[in-house]
């Protein structure tokens, strides 16, 4: 074991080797070759490239240093073409504050059998008086930022759960396609840093439970009730 596999504990450790390829051995000649790429992009600003934060697109990849690379390329693509997205990126900036206050997201403390956190959206619950489509994806983003760090969550991955039962046509007029697609763009670079993402749809909340199980086979999952 490596450094940067400190805390880890040898459960997880032995689930990344089998499931990611991760190999303790070579893990800094994986994260070097993956470093030694960013001269092919220098039209990208890499603003880190730490062995630790290289190592989560590694896991998120299954250790393949091209697709890595390319997932790694695409997160730092995203900000350089949203900058006032990340402008005050920080838990106390008053648009993301009022967007985590009001439960965008709820991140449940415990995590689920397969040692996945969890992550909830009420979409009926967004009030538009309070807060901007902006505001929640931004508190959403910075969410998912915070929880990668976490090396357990890079091998177990996430659950993100939106009900969109109530979910009114007022609401729903705010979603115009550029914006979902901002939406979307930034989901898949933060979901994809962790894990390869599954969409699976149900018909009522009372099948979470179930869906959740039924999903235990993939990383990350976005169930839909």
């Amino acid at each position: 074991m490596t450094h940067l596999q400190a805390g880890l504990s040898p459960e997880t450790i032995e689930k990344a080797r089998l499931e990611l390829n991760e190999n303790p051995d070579i893990l800094h000649q994986d994260i070097q070759q993956v470093r030694d790429m960013i001269i092919t992009r220098p039209d990208i600003g890499f603003l880190r490239t730490d062995d630790a934060f290289i190592l989560r697109f590694l896991r998120a990849r299954k250790f393949h240093q091209t697709e890595a690379f390319r997932l790694l390329a695409q997160y730092f693509q995203y900000r350089q073409l949203n900058l006032d997205m990340f402008k005050n990126f920080k838990a106390d900036d008053p648009g993301i504050k009022r967007a985590l206050t009001d439960g965008f997201p709820g991140v449940l403390e415990n995590r689920d059998h397969c040692g996945r956190k969890i992550l909830l959206l009420f979409a009926a619950n967004w009030d538009q008086s309070r807060n901007s489509f902006i505001d929640i994806l931004r508190a959403i983003l910075l969410s998912l930022e915070v929880l990668i760090e976490d090396q357990e969550l890079q091998i177990n991955g996430f659950i993100l759960i939106i009900d969109w039962s109530n979910f009114s046509f007022k609401q729903a007029s705010k979603l115009t396609p550029s914006i979902l697609k901002l939406a979307i763009e930034g989901l898949q670079c933060l979901l994809s840093g962790v894990c390869s993402p599954h969409t699976s749809t149900s018909a009522c909340r009372e099948r979470v439970a179930e869906e959740s199980s039924s999903l235990s086979k993939w990383k990350c999952a976005v169930v839909f009730v």
